[in-house]
């Protein structure tokens, strides 16, 4: 008997360690996602959508998750969507002859651009992993990879890919389509413009006789012809702010000799691929550093410098010259070369032959690169691949730091971006895994961010204003005006009136209300002479002194449409606490989602891939 308690409790320990294998045997990321699913305050678990992986799809999954939490980006492609949807059919089906530079159209291909078929795909597929599911749910992105392939006609692979090029692609693409569907637009109002005019002057020209005979401006006509939508869309296309992730970085360069600045030519990115310097620890202000830093480049043709050694070999022709005929067109030549000089030395001269470009001197140039237009979603990816021409490329595993809050720009045309997302990889070069962080926000669901609801005076048809006579219900301290009988009255109510109240509702507030039916008022007068004594009887009992027996019973609770206007009419926003920047990020890898903060994300320093920046909200508007 002594050994039966030991064998019960040998038995009961024996039994849990096989339900905690059975448990781990079967659903192994139960451990592993223990806090993927965290209860919220009405008791109902909340958490994200993740992506199934079924032959190395990991980096298509952690481009995806990633761009889910980009919120500007998620504005952009519900506008573009809708946009389309709500424009005429013809306006991106339309194809012209001939592009800009005269060459001949791809109709099929510009017409998939217009049209925005990867927008449309990758907009459906964010929406789907947008969803906030109270427990566990994964998708496929399949939909999303068949409207890649059937956008750019390939096969996509299914071996271990690259999520950079697979994000430069498709961001690439995204940029393509909003400036193929913004032209296409443009050429539309262009024909409205052009057929409205043709209208106007097919119209029979009235009698200049007559003195009421006026001269109608064909341009003018025109554009008071055209259709609403097309005015309406002209509007958005002059306020809407482009592509998000897509900025312009311009080269400079000046030559060391002459001291020659060419004009520089700006250059559109979606994307800045920053080298990672091969040593142990480094940080993102040193690739920042090393890629935007002066170089110095020889054996440069410079355009001024050439010029001037076309006017010295001119020279030295002119000094062989025999004839004053030969001297005079030689003269002439120099002439224009100086003319071209002082002008613009990268245009070449008219009617003048220089001397080839493999006779023009070699200079030494300075060359630096600067952002002009900053993105509102900045996208960095991190290098880290090293060749060595003796043998295979191998992979940086140097410690990156990285800031939450990144300050780029100099002291002028400083921007602060703040970190949306990440994309980390493990692995070697040639092989490995792919995961997501993101943080945690809840972004509108609509394209209309900067839509404020306006307060607009009730129609004549309104229900009567119950200002200007309080319910016999409604406790006296929720009353929104007062007299001069005792009933305390803050200045708050005296100043402020409810958005929804008419103008004259708010002149008359300030003066004891009227029991005696207004000619302006609503039909309510019938009752108006009862309520002198039930409302006597209110603020009476308000006072603390017995009510009268007719009086009805006091609700403590005020009637609606009281409460609402009294707590209209306060400023509760200063009382409002500031909403700190959240701390809770989530940790996608596939099927697999865990929470983690702040602090986790910036210690993956050395797996860290790819970063997504966000511009302050305060510093868009003056960018």
């Amino acid at each position: 008997m002594p050994d039966k308690p030991l064998t019960v409790l040998t038995y009961a320990a024996s039994a849990s360690l096989a339900a905690v294998a059975l448990v781990y045997f079967f659903n192994p990321n139960q451990f592993i996602e223990g806090d993927s699913f965290t209860s919220s305050a009405n008791g109902r678990k909340k958490g994200i959508v993740g992506l199934v992986n079924p032959a190395n799809d990991c980096f298509i999954n952690s481009v995806l998750q990633s761009l889910v939490g980009l919120g500007d980006l998620r504005l952009f492609l519900i506008r573009e969507v809708y946009r389309r949807e709500l424009g005429d059919a013809t306006i991106y089906t339309s194809v012209p002859e001939k592009d800009a530079q005269g060459k001949d159209v791809n109709s099929a291909k510009l017409v998939s651009l217009q049209c925005g078929e990867v927008t449309q795909g990758l907009n459906s597929i964010l929406d789907q992993l947008n969803e906030r599911p109270s427990s566990k749910k994964s998708i496929s992105a399949q939909s999303f990879i068949g409207v890649l392939e059937h956008a750019f006609g390939l096969r996509i692979s299914r071996a271990q890919q690259d999520a950079q090029e697979l994000l430069q692609i498709v961001a690439e693409r995204l940029s393509e389509e909003y400036h193929a569907a913004k032209q296409a637009r443009q050429r539309h109002k262009e024909r409205l413009r052009r057929e409205a005019g043709e209208n106007v002057r097919s119209l029979p020209q009235s009698d200049e006789s007559k003195p009421e005979a006026q001269t109608l401006d064909p341009s003018a006509v025109a554009s008071q012809l055209l259709t609403p939508i097309a005015a309406a869309d002209e509007i958005m296309v002059e306020a809407e702010e482009g592509f998000p992730l897509e900025g312009q970085t311009e080269a400079q360069v000046e030559c060391q000799h002459c001291h020659f600045v060419p004009k520089p030519t700006p250059t559109n990115f979606v994307m800045l691929n920053l080298m990672v310097p091969q040593k142990g620890t480094t940080t993102l202000n040193e690739c920042f550093d090393a890629h935007f830093k002066t170089e110095y480049i020889d054996d440069y043709k410079c355009d001024r410098c050439r010029l001037d050694h076309a006017i010295e070999t001119l020279e030295e022709e002119m000094m062989f010259a025999k004839s004053n005929e030969q001297k005079g067109i030689i003269q002439s030549k120099i002439k224009r070369v100086r003319t071209a000089l002082d002008v613009d030395p990268e245009k070449p001269p008219d009617r003048v032959q220089l001397p080839g470009i493999q006779y023009a001197p070699k200079r030494k140039v300075a060359r630096h690169v600067q952002i002009i237009k900053f993105p509102k979603i900045l996208v960095i990816h991190l290098s880290r691949s090293m060749f060595d021409p003796g043998t295979s490329s191998q992979k940086n595993w140097a410690k990156l730091s990285f800031p939450e809050k990144l300050p780029i720009g100099g002291i002028l045309n400083r921007r602060t971006y703040k970190l949306l997302g990440m994309v980390t990889h493990r692995g070697t070069h040639n092989s490995g895994h792919y995961e997501t962080f993101r943080r945690q926000h809840l972004h509108p669901s609509t394209s209309s961010p900067h839509v404020k609801h306006s307060s607009r005076s009730p129609s004549a048809s309104a229900t009567p204003n119950l200002a200007q006579q309080p319910s016999p219900r409604t406790s006296e301290k929720f009353a929104p005006n007062s007299n001069s009988r005792g009933e305390s009255s803050t200045p708050i109510e005296r100043s402020s009136f409810s958005a929804n109240e008419s103008p004259a509702a708010s002149t008359n507030s300030s003066s004891p209300p009227s029991t005696r039916p207004s000619s302006s008022t609503p039909a309510v007068g019938t009752e108006s002479q009862p309520l002198q004594g039930t409302e006597r009887a209110s603020r009476t009992h308000a006072l603390g002194q017995p009510t009268s027996i007719l009086s009805p019973p006091i609700d403590p609770k005020p009637s609606p449409p009281a409460f609402a206007r009294y707590s209209a009419s306060l400023d509760l926003t200063r009382f409002r606490r500031k909403r700190k920047s959240s701390d809770r990020w989530w940790r996608i890898s596939d099927e697999k989602i865990k929470e983690c903060s702040t602090v986790d994300v910036l210690d993956m320093q050395k797996d860290v891939y790819m970063l997504f920046y966000e511009m302050e909200k305060d510093e868009m508007t003056t960018s």
